[in-house]
């Protein structure tokens, strides 16, 4: 054990490389690590990388910064999965350089060194390609020669080159811990959601929706600056224990039942709601809907109907009652007699996975690409890491976007398991200073890694309590901050796009006639200030790179607590949007917001042009701090984008 490198606190590293982080093409990978030795020798590290269809790997040296922690960065251009692994060793050939230097300019002899240095760059060209050796061996043979001559060749900036390009690698030490990076589909890390039920999607009163009539609804979705377009399940509702309306216990006849519970004699989980269309109708669906650039997002939701086929089919993988009865879903006091959970406990456990995974490609073969999965974190952690890890062997670019309003860790345990993207506390994340929080927990901390958020200001679940009897200008608030903060977001649609405000009477955050249980009849036809605004901010989000990440958010002060303000900007700045929010829905606020000149690059004068992309007016700016003022009633936010001259 002749390696005197000590590597550690790698990062990103998860979990001691059980987990992969995550990246879309194009984006690069920062490894950070604390590496050091004993005594005086130089230190040399390296960053090697490959793709997992490529032998060789990439060889990037890192570079020192404070207090012994290193640093290298590889940008991913192509899907799969990449490896990476950090070596550190002590270069004999660099310090002996250095020391060249030092000793050369007090005026000592020489030819000692000289000939050390000869023997150094032959140890190091036995390491390396036959042209690359050549080169190191006739710089050796020069050395070798002595005299003044010599002594020129390793003051020659080509010399220094050489060594540092050219390492002399001996007794390596290499960290590799299984580190790996999934680098999937673009839209992992930008995309924009919209939802709504099918049933509902009827243009007239007095029916039942379609799938048909979805299409129908495709140019307005379009229109609107959506490109993913997510319906609730799409399977037979069971008929047993249907619940009717705002949750009764018993349905009354002609009401749907919520389509979460799953199964009937029509079938189960690999079958369509007769009510909806044929399976053929979905698949055109899908078809149409890609005309449109939009892909649609399936439910998966495990669970069943007490009349799902599997009950009977397969007992087994079901709980059952000491008085015979299967147990249905509960989570006390609430009880949710229509659904009944799969028992994943199971002795046969490995078929009842192995069915499971058919299911997922069942609908990646009728073309579905993105998957909402309904409380995934109801079921086994290990079952996602090996379903989602089997589906994407087959269809690499299949997205799984997990529905889990749960604890943090559990959270991030399901996102460190594979899923794409994940439902988050947005909701709940109301001041200024919750949201600058948690954007900075998400952005700033190991999470970035693999937990990539989608923001939601309401679902079919969920009434924020903000929302409650709330006006337009709540709803245009929580709308630009989803849109902006996060480059993942959605909302459940007509609900939210009509301001539905009128909470069930419960007193929890649940909508009164909520849509799970009842269909509703909509005017698709109608706009109002919301439809334009989400409309404007959605073709924001399109046609600005800084919008299309996450990652890249700065807050700024203000020196009013009432307005945030935040910069995204892309890497070389060509795209910079100023967001400035005013979280008072009621009043008019003002204030300064300040220039970030460092993080601008702004060296002299302040002179910037900002637009806003909103209401079309331009401000030309000189100081460091610049008032801004935001009526509600007129827009809850400016957009700028930013121009100006960096001198």
């Amino acid at each position: 054990m002749r390696n005197r490198v000590v590597i550690e606190n790698v990062h990103p590293e998860i979990d001691h490389g059980a987990f992969f982080i995550k990246r879309v093409p194009g984006e690069k990978v920062t490894v950070t690590a604390d590496i050091f030795g004993d005594g005086h020798d130089h230190i040399r590290a390296a960053l090697l990388y490959r793709h997992e269809s490529q032998k060789r790997w990439t060889e990037v040296f890192m570079m020192p910064l404070a207090n012994d922690e290193w640093e290298a960065t590889f940008t991913v251009e192509q899907k799969g999965m990449y490896h990476y692994k950090v070596a550190g060793w002590m270069d004999h050939l660099l310090h002996w350089y250095e020391g060249f230097l030092k000793k050369q300019e007090a005026g000592q002899d020489m030819a000692v060194e000289l000939q050390i240095g000869e023997q150094l760059l032959q140890k190091a060209a036995e390491s390396y390609p036959k042209a690359k050796a050549e080169d190191l061996k006739a710089l050796a043979k020069q050395l070798k020669s002595g005299g003044e001559e010599a002594v020129q060749t390793v003051l020659n900036a080509d010399f220094k080159q050489v060594v540092e390009s050219t390492p002399l690698k001996q007794f390596e030490t290499i960290y590799d811990h299984n580190l790996r990076v999934r680098v999937g589909w673009e839209k992992e890390l930008f995309s924009t959601w919209y939802e709504l039920f099918p049933r509902s999607a009827a243009q007239e009163p007095g029916r039942l929706g379609t799938f048909k009539d979805v299409e129908k609804l495709l140019p307005r979705v379009n229109e609107m600056g959506f490109d993913v377009l997510y319906m609730p399940p799409i399977h037979p509702v069971g008929e047993k224990n249907r619940k009717g309306k705002n949750n009764s216990v018993n349905a009354q006849p002609g009401e749907p039942g919520s389509p979460w519970a799953i199964g009937s004699r029509h079938g189960g989980h690999k079958a369509v709601n007769p009510e909806l269309g044929t399976l053929e109708d979905y698949k055109a669906l899908i078809e149409k809907a890609k005309t449109y650039g939009i892909d649609i997002a399936f439910d998966l939701a495990f669970q069943c109907a007490p009349d799902h086929p599997y009950i009977e089919e397969h007992p087994e993988w079901f709980i059952w009652r000491p008085d015979g009865t299967i147990a249905y879903a509960e989570n006390p006091p609430k009880k949710y007699q229509d659904i009944v959970p799969i028992n994943f406990e199971s002795e046969d456990w490995k078929a009842l996975w192995e069915e499971l995974k058919s299911v997922v490609l069942f609908w990646c073969e009728a073309g579905v690409r993105i998957f909402r999965v309904d409380n995934p974190h109801t079921k086994p952690f290990r079952f996602w890491e090996w379903c989602i890890a089997e589906v994407q062997k087959e269809y690499p670019d299949t997205i799984f976007l997990s529905e889990a309003f749960t604890r943090p860790k559990v959270m991030a345990e399901l996102a460190k398991a594979g899923f794409s993207q994940s439902y988050t506390y947005f909701t709940w994340r109301n001041t200024r200073k919750e949201l600058e929080e948690y954007m900075t927990e998400l952005t700033r901390t190991e999470s970035r890694e693999y937990f990539r958020p989608n923001f939601w200001p309401n679902t079919p679940d969920i009434l924020p309590y903000e929302l409650m009897n709330a006006g337009p200008n709540a709803f245009a608030k929580r709308l630009v901050l989803a849109a902006t903060l996060s480059s993942n977001y959605g909302m459940y649609g007509p609900s939210y796009e009509f301001m539905e405000n009128t909470p069930n009477a419960n007193g929890k955050e649940e909508y009164h006639n909520s849509e799970k249980y009842e269909a509703r009849h909509y005017d698709w036809g109608h706009r109002n200030r919301l439809t334009e605004l989400i409309t404007q901010v959605n073709q924001i989000r399109k046609q600005h790179p800084a919008m299309q990440d996450t990652w890249n958010i700065h807050f700024t002060r203000t020196d009013n607590e009432s307005i945030m303000s935040y910069i995204k900007l892309t890497e070389d700045q060509s795209d910079i949007i100023w967001c400035i929010v005013n979280f008072d829905t009621a009043y008019r606020q003002s204030g300064f917001v300040e220039v970030p000149k460092s993080l601008l690059g702004i060296t002299g004068n302040v002179n910037l042009k900002v637009t806003d992309l909103l209401s079309g007016e331009v401000y030309h700016w000189f100081n460091e701090w610049n008032y801004v003022e935001l009526n509600p009633d007129a827009a809850p936010a400016h957009i700028f984008e930013v121009s100006f001259n960096r001198r």
